[in-house]
């Protein structure tokens, strides 16, 4: 295979012999279309909708720019996850989608424009925003379309886009190097189920290579605001209760109910580092949780050149902390309020820990591990 053959697969749509209609658990779906390709190129794909399904979002989506052969798999699950996030957001809010993973997210704060939120969400990890999938909960306006159009990205998914957004999109004389941009509308995700008690959709499910399935009820989160936080206490059996020493400020638990919603779509072991409605770091994909405190600080590290920068800060963490060292390795970079689900046989020593820093501590009393 020559190069420009390698560089054409990427383009190119593979052909799979995929029904219009197929049913599962008593439900019918229709083809919406055969994608250009499923997770990598030589895998056929394509993407199925309830039949005659009502309240869709991503099913009912519409290409107004379809870039090279349109949409692969890797491209509707970014769109997924971003969405996944960008439900639970009350203000404008851009989350920037690379692997399934957010690489940056930022929600507007102090009434600034769309365009600074989306800059907001980029720069926090610009390395990992190359090539990239970009969603909005709001209408895409004109100054934020030419602020995308400056680097590559491989598509924008959005409730809606202005005309200026569109001319910026399809101006291909003036922004060459992003052409093959994909633009995809999709009705509002606001009727979306996100709390415990609405009523789901469909089932979660993993189909496994025998062709095994589990169901799942999707996850569905018990917080609703930052009043459904919990100040973080422990009942030890030998060294009797401790409670969080410091309560979190009201622009810390902003924060941190941000970097919860962030972290619903963070591949586990994750944590998110953020501070005023951006996030600064994401670790994701960790076997252990201290590594992915670790990994996300040095990102942020790496980023502000000094960990003093992480002063204000606030972190979220997926799962509970096993021991107090991950709580130290947050902490020692100047972060001063935590978010964690609480359950874990040395909540006393997380907690000792952060009131040692007059560090805040609240529960969320739910994991949001996410193993996809």
């Amino acid at each position: 295979m020559s190069e420009k053959d390698l560089k054409a697969m990427y383009r190119t749509r593979t052909e799979g012999a995929f029904p219009d209609v197929f049913s599962v658990l008593g439900r019918d779906y229709e083809k919406v279309e055969d994608l250009r390709y499923g997770t990598n190129p030589h895998q056929p794909a394509a993407f199925y909708r309830p039949a005659g399904g009502a309240g869709l979002v991503l099913g009912s989506y519409k290409m107004l720019k379809t870039g090279k052969s349109g949409l692969s798999q890797t491209n509707l699950e970014d769109m997924h996850h971003a969405i996944g996030i960008l439900k639970y957001m009350e203000r404008p809010t851009c989350a920037v989608m690379k692997h399934c993973n957010p690489s940056g997210v930022a929600i507007e704060h102090e009434g600034m424009p769309q365009v600074e939120v989306y800059q907001r969400a980029r720069d926090a990890d610009a390395q990992a925003a190359f090539g990239s999938v970009v969603a909005f909960n709001t209408e895409v306006d004109g100054d934020t379309a030419e602020e995308i159009m400056q680097t590559i990205v491989e598509g924008v998914v959005a409730p809606g886009f202005s005309e200026a957004a569109l001319e910026n999109f399809n101006n291909h004389e003036r922004f060459k190097r992003n052409k093959d941009i994909r633009i995809v509308l999709t009705p509002s995700f606001e009727g979306l189920p996100k709390y415990i008690g609405d009523t789901p959709n469909a089932w979660e499910m993993k189909v496994f290579d025998d062709g095994s399935i589990v169901l799942a009820q999707p996850y569905l989160s018990r917080l609703r605001s930052v009043a459904d936080f919990v100040p973080a206490y422990n009942e030890h059996p030998k060294k009797g209760r401790v409670d969080i020493a410091r309560a979190a400020t009201a622009q810390e638990l902003d924060d941190l109910l941000f970097a919860w919603r962030v972290n619903l779509h963070v591949r586990s072991n994750g944590v998110v580092i953020a501070r005023n409605g951006q996030t600064l770091a994401v670790g994701t994909g960790e076997q252990d949780r201290v590594g992915a405190v670790q990994q996300a600080v040095q990102k942020a590290a790496a980023k502000y050149k000094g960990n003093e920068s992480l002063t204000g800060a606030v972190m979220a963490s997926d799962g509970f902390f096993p021991f107090r060292d991950a709580v130290d390795a947050a902490t020692g970079t100047g972060i001063r309020a935590i978010a964690q689900p609480g359950g874990s046989v040395n909540d006393y020593d997380a907690i000792v820990a952060a009131n040692e820093v007059q560090a805040a501590m609240v529960f969320t009393l739910e994991r949001c591990f996410s193993h996809h």
